[in-house]
């Protein structure tokens, strides 16, 4: 395991973007103690306090893995920092909120955001950016629902160790992909947010009641509403309410 550590960044996910991965060995972080444009899903701004949060990227070339497959990789990511936060908070709530982000209890502790790179119908290389809020406890006014370890927990993390405990956790399950281990599968859904529960939704410009009660082999989430309509919704179609 190579990381690789840097006073400031605008964003690992583009810095990594920038390099020819080929040349990179699989496992290889790059992590900024402050990053300056880290981006989440659909172009949404990070938000985290330099020096006190995780915010880096990890390059992965899982080359056995079709692309179609592809949102195993997040369910990797997901489940290796839900495992961590585990043995962390062992008493939190910890939450899988589809597609990227996890949360404790009603509360957003961590982002996800992978960038594929394809040769054939395989991926060949993966750069996986993870913002995970550890020693930060005040967050601008805009920031939704903000948590950090040191909130929950009332201590401080020493930032290096917790990385390479939590990339620990994060190669245990990613063995568990290349070894084909239906845990994955199980361990995701066990973990996400108001499977089986209604909830209300924003969906093609209205509210609606509906229940999660899966996710397709494409990383889609599959609701059904409280009139019995099955929908099935990528990224960006179905917002949290």
């Amino acid at each position: 395991m190579n990381i690789q550590y840097f006073s400031e960044l605008a964003s690992t996910n583009q810095y990594c973007e920038l390099l020819d991965l080929s040349r990179i060995e699989e496992f290889t972080v790059i992590c900024a103690r402050a990053q300056t444009l880290g981006k989440g899903q659909h172009d949404h701004q990070w938000e985290s306090q330099p020096g006190k949060n995780l915010t880096f990227s990890l390059i992965l070339h899982p080359w056995f893995l079709p692309f179609a497959d592809q949102f195993m990789l997040t369910k990797v990511l997901s489940l290796g920092l839900c495992d961590c936060l585990h043995t962390l908070i062992p008493e939190a709530q910890v939450h899988i909120k589809w597609p990227n982000d996890i949360y404790v209890g009603k509360h957003k502790i961590c982002g996800i955001l992978v960038s594929n790179r394809t040769k054939g119908d395989l991926i060949s290389s993966s750069i996986c950016g993870i913002g995970l809020n550890v020693n930060q406890t005040h967050f601008p006014s805009w920031v939704p629902n903000p948590t950090s370890l040191a909130l929950l927990s009332h201590q401080e993390y020493e930032l290096e160790q917790l990385l390479e405990q939590l990339l620990h956790h994060i190669e245990t399950r990613y063995h568990q992909l290349q070894s084909h281990d239906s845990r994955l599968d199980t361990d995701y859904l066990l973990h996400l947010m108001n499977l089986h529960t209604q909830a209300t939704y924003l969906y093609q410009g209205s509210t609606i009641q509906a229940t999660i009660e899966g996710i397709t082999s494409y990383g889609h989430l599959q609701l059904r509403t409280s009139e019995g309509e099955l929908l099935t919704c990528a990224h960006g179609e179905i917002t949290f309410l």
